[in-house]
């Protein structure tokens, strides 16, 4: 199906919030919220959402989907209450300097 009927039109999300690994989960109250305005991909998105979060990427994966049309449905859903997104995955602390050098002596030896 092409990205403008999905999108219906439209060629960025409402909300520039959405990378590639910012996870997505249901909200407590998606399931009591209206679907009949929702298209046939965002009811995707959801029942894939009910087995827990995922990121835009994985989404749009499962999906076969552009990620720039993942990000225009997943912005929609989230502005209708239906999603939410959560902390990223990839905040980590500081790395230890000793563990870099060690690392660093390691690939020198191959």
């Amino acid at each position: 199906m092409r990205a403008y009927v999905v999108t219906s039109g439209r060629w960025s999300p409402s909300r520039n919030t959405l990378d590639h690994i910012t996870l997505i989960s249901l909200t407590a109250s998606a399931a009591h919220l209206r679907h009949t305005h929702l298209n046939p991909e965002q009811r995707s998105i959801l029942a894939a959402l009910a087995g827990g979060a995922q990121s835009v990427a994985e989404l749009a994966a499962l999906l076969s989907l552009p990620v720039s049309v993942a990000r225009i449905l997943l912005a929609d859903l989230l502005e209708s209450g239906h999603i939410i997104t959560q902390q990223r995955i990839t905040q980590t602390a500081t790395p230890d300097r000793t563990l870099l050098e060690a690392v660093l002596a390691g690939l020198q030896q191959l």
